[in-house]
């Protein structure tokens, strides 16, 4: 078989690779048949892959290529397909896939409801070539729907038809007529429909394993990496400029930590197919380091623990790719400006190493802002040599970014777009979210008509916009599965029929079927921007951690190895991070913020996990938020800021005496509490100015009065300080987190803090099943149509009122973290479709005076609630909300019992202060807070002839079953002088 001539066109409608030949047959929907996946020299192994699959389409078989991650798998398909001219019908299947997506989905025109056939059923009828990607993605017993179209060519739909084999409705057809079959609903599946599935094969890869009875319906055929050679010579003509042992030694890499050896030691495989890109990077900047690259595709530092990263770099050393050891050269964006002759792409100017590099990439259609002329971003040199790497990256392929929360990914990735004229569409992602969130929703159009909307991930590929996808590390993998083919090929098939096509491909379709872009629209095929691209952002994956595990997930695995490259935002140095500082908050007092960023680093550069946990609460972001805070009050002291960021009052006890040692270690004193009597914590409002301490605001003036809340509250020395607190960072235009233990009067402040302010309030209250959608709409049926009501959230969106969202903690992480876009880019996608923006038409504009108070309790036993300030505290203001000391809670007291008698009100303030030690110190679990013994100090007012040992009863019952527990609260309370639980055996008779 001459190599030269693997395949041949015979007279124009036969196609013969090696001896099998097949007859072409002219496709009626030509515009579905693929395009520009042959290239014109195809590698012997390819070759033999379509000849196999030749041979069963022959044969009437349906196949299974399976093999490891990457697009090769999908690419060999399609090539076969533009090979015999086949449309094709795809389908990414992903864990969200249902029947109704692969065999007929109802729809509601007109008030009538009718089904239409979906790509199975259209493959069969139609005698397309059916593609499956991702069988491994599929939940369990959804693929048995196919099982007997693929064994028999039959399948019962909904709507009362049956699907038939073509050779026994020919042979009904001897002897009955078409109107007959019609009317028994008969319908012929096409003998040239055939199916093509794609997996990966599970266990070695995560995923449901294949089902038996599903397996045995396919033939297999393992499609695995391109034999070395043939890599080897297509990586030459991509790189003409490298030397080719350079070459070789990163394809040796690269199949070396494929290999069977290093998958047993939990290495994940590199991704292959990514070399190709990266090689066109460095043909471009011949003076990067191999070790640099490899890092882009395989960030090993991020994803392996020790073992693994050493194994990695036994493997560079002995390929002799180590050549990162020497600094970086240092790389800068000099210049950045649109081309004159092609519409979307710019030339961008690095200096490296002293030389000049220009080249071409995408960008957007807006003038592209010169680097560093953004007043909201100080440039420094790490993060000037990462949009440079970016730059690079983006030359080819889309990016993601790692990095910890707070160290400013979201603001570069802003920059980035910025600097090449993108308009940035910023999509949150969460953890059940669907594989229909991501592309396209359901929807009801007034008239009670099913409908689609396009996602704003989808417009922003149709429209050339940089897609910003914002924590990627969260979604479930099988959701994110129906991305891959949009990131590698520029591809994606709707839930409406609707294609999206690459560029190219598009263009080639046009050209080749004479179509105009009118007639291609009627047939719902659309081009993909040529700008398009992705870059995702994501904290680092959690080295060691299994997928279950709650401390977040290894989500960085060979799947998504091959969607992006990977570029990780270190944290920054010292001097960095104070000129950032300075540069944002020129007002702060030099020496604090030495001290801080002292304090900081020292914590970041210990290896004692609990230091790094408490490093984390310190993010530049919350940085950033005390600096803002001393610049406008400087004699405030720098422990007390970080005590606040930390939540010191809350940390367990080993970290919080970690936190005090740094703190002492860094030379940084507390300020001496004020003692009670000599501040004066009073709060007045006059001439429309309200006074806390020694803060004032005016008092807002609100159109809607009646929603100003109205609360019963005793003054008292502690609260006024939480409320002057809480002040200074309201005027600071920050959004607040309260968090307490229960019964510590957390609502009371809040609602005492909007009544002096004046200021409305919306009030959300969520809990375990609190879901995205709830949080932005309230569904309600209006004369049998589904409206949606504006949720409390975006009522105080558009109005400017304080949103109050009580019991953050209960509902799941997941959920709350689309706060964040709401908080950080004032945006936010609603469910119905609707934004919340700044500049953008047909937007919801946040009003400027919208805030955020959020309440939570504080983490870990026994509250049962999730830990909301380990996920989101670093974008909110946070407040430790205690009980009131001894003598204010005494005075406190004395409001709600006037007639109790002084020396109770003592025993109990004595008693509770006690246990609430106790409690700190871990001697007992529940935290007794005022709540408890307000209500008991009520209940003596109205009913003075009780005696107090009846009465707190009312507390202690809870516990009047645990022997241990009543053991240790009898004696603390016996101590202060209040007789509970007298049993007759400890009562001691004495003798008269």
């Amino acid at each position: 078989m001459n190599p030269n001539r693997i395949i041949s066109h015979l007279c124009g409608d036969t196609v013969k690779i090696g001896d099998v030949t097949y007859k072409l047959k002219t496709p009626r929907n030509p515009e579905l048949v693929p395009v520009k996946h042959l290239s014109d020299s195809l590698p012997q192994m390819m070759a033999q892959h379509l000849r196999w699959i030749m041979q069963k389409d022959l044969l009437g078989q349906d196949v299974f290529l399976i093999g490891p991650p990457g697009p090769l798998r999908r690419s060999i398909a399609m090539q076969y397909l533009e090979l015999t001219k086949r449309e094709v019908e795809y389908v990414a299947l992903s864990r969200d896939t249902t029947e109704t997506d692969l065999k007929q989905r109802r729809e509601i025109r007109s008030g009538t409801a009718f089904y239409i056939d979906q790509c199975a059923v259209r493959a069969a009828t139609q005698g397309r070539v059916l593609v499956l990607e991702g069988l491994e993605k599929a939940e369990r017993n959804v693929l048995p729907v196919l099982n007997n179209l693929l064994e028999n060519r039959e399948m019962q739909l909904e709507d009362g038809r049956f699907l038939m084999a073509a050779e026994r409705y020919d042979k009904l057809l001897q002897e009955h007529t078409k109107e007959e079959l019609d009317s028994w609903k008969i319908v012929r599946v096409s003998e040239d429909f055939r199916v093509i599935a794609l997996g990966l094969p599970v266990p070695k890869y995560k995923g449901n394993p294949l089902d038996p009875p599903l397996r045995s319906r396919f033939q297999a055929r393992d499609i695995y990496y391109l034999p070395f050679k043939d890599q080897l010579e297509l990586l030459y003509t991509a790189g003409p400029n490298i030397p080719a042992e350079r070459v070789s030694q990163l394809l040796s890499l690269a199949t070396t930590l494929c290999s069977q050896e290093s998958s047993s030691l939990g290495l994940p495989d590199f991704p292959m197919d990514n070399l190709l890109p990266v090689l066109h990077v460095l043909n471009t900047f011949p003076m990067l380091s191999s070790q640099q690259l490899v890092q882009r595709l395989y960030p090993y530092n991020s994803i392996l623990g020790k073992e693994g990263r050493s194994a990695v770099e036994g493997v560079l050393s002995r390929f002799e790719l180590l050549d990162g050891r020497r600094q970086a050269a240092p790389a800068t964006v000099t210049s950045v400006s649109m081309t004159k002759d092609l519409e979307g792409r710019a030339n961008v100017t690095l200096s490296v190493a002293d030389r000049n590099v220009s080249f071409q990439v995408p960008a957007g259609t807006k003038e592209p802002r010169p680097p560093n002329s953004s007043p909201s971003f100080i440039s420094t040199p790490s993060h000037s040599q990462l949009l440079s790497e970016m730059m690079q990256s983006h030359m080819v392929k889309d990016i993601c970014l790692i990095g910890a929360k707070g160290c400013g990914k979201s603001v570069l990735a802003r920059e980035f777009g910025e600097m090449l004229g993108y308009s940035i569409e910023p999509v949150m992602l969460y953890q059940d979210m669907t594989a229909r969130d991501l592309l396209q929703q359901r929807y009801t159009l007034p008239n009670g008509d099913t409908a689609w909307r396009l996602s704003p991930l989808v417009t922003a590929a149709i429209e050339g916009k940089l897609l910003l996808l914002d924590g990627i590390h969260r979604v479930n993998l099988g959701t994110l599965a129906v991305l891959s083919r949009l990131l590698h090929d520029r591809e994606l098939d709707l839930y409406d029929g609707t294609r999206l096509l690459r560029w190219d491909r598009y263009q080639t379709i046009k050209e080749e079927l004479q179509f105009s872009d009118e007639q291609l629209q009627e047939r719902s095929i659309f081009p993909i921007h040529p700008s398009f691209r992705v870059l995702a952002l994501a904290e680092p994956p959690v080295v060691g951690a299994g997928s279950s595990s709650s401390r977040g997930q290894q989500w960085l695995g060979p799947e998504l190895l091959t969607m992006f490259l990977y570029h990780t935002v270190s944290p920054l140095g010292k001097a960095e991070e104070m000129d950032l500082l300075q540069g944002l908050t020129p007002n702060v007092p030099q020496e604090a913020a030495e001290q801080l960023l002292h304090l900081t680093h020292s914590l970041r550069n210990t290896n004692d996990p609990t230091a790094q946990s408490l490093a984390s609460s310190l993010s530049t972001r919350q940085l950033l938020r005390i600096c803002r805070r001393l610049s406008l009050y400087p004699e405030e002291s720098v422990a007390h800021a970080v005590n606040k960021a930390c939540l010191s009052r809350f940390l367990p006890s080993l970290a919080r005496a970690c936190l005090e040692k740094s703190l002492s270690n860094c030379s940084i004193q507390e300020a001496p509490e004020p003692t009670e009597n000599t501040q004066d914590y009073s709060c007045t409002v006059k001439d429309g100015v309200l006074t806390i301490g020694s803060v004032s605001a005016p008092v807002y003036n609100p159109s809607e009065k009646m929603k100003v809340p109205d609360v019963l509250f005793y003054d008292n020395p502690q609260h006024m300080m939480v409320m002057e607190n809480m002040l200074k960072d309201f005027l600071l235009g920050e959004h607040l987190l309260l968090m307490g233990n229960q019964g510590v009067g957390k609502n009371k402040i809040v609602d005492r803090f909007l009544h002096l302010l004046n200021r409305p309030r919306e009030y959300l209250q969520l809990h375990r099943d609190t879901t995205v959608q709830t949080l932005t709409l309230q569904p309600s049926v209006r004369d049998g149509i589904i409206t949606y009501e504006d949720s409390p959230l975006v009522k105080a969106v558009k109005m400017g009122h304080i949103l109050v969202i009580d019991e953050a903690d209960k509902a799941p992480t997941n959920v709350t973290c689309i706060l964040k876009t709401l908080v950080e880019s004032r945006e936010m996608i609603l469910a119905d479709g609707r934004r919340i923006a700044k500049d953008r038409p047909n937007a919801i504009v946040m009003h400027p005076d919208f805030r955020m108070l959020v309440l939570a309790n504080r983490p870990g036993f026994p509250f049962l609630g999730n830990d909301f300030f380990g996920s989101l505290g670093d974008i909110f203001s946070c407040h430790a909300v205690d009980n009131p000391k001894p003598q204010a809670e005494l005075a406190m007291l004395k409001q709600y019992g006037p007639d109790v008698p002084d020396a109770t009100l003592q025993k109990l303030v004595a008693a509770f202060g006690e246990l609430r030690s106790m409690a700190d110190q871990g001697t007992i679990t529940y935290p007794y807070s005022t709540r408890e013994v307000v209500n008991i100090v009520k209940h003596l007012q109205k009913f003075p002839g009780e005696g107090l040992a009846n009465v707190v009863r009312n507390v202690f019952d809870f516990d009047s079953y645990n022997k241990d527990m009543r053991e240790v609260l009898i004696e603390a309370l016996h101590k202060h002088g209040i007789p509970i639980g007298a049993k007759t055996s400890s009562v001691k008779l004495a003798k008269e």
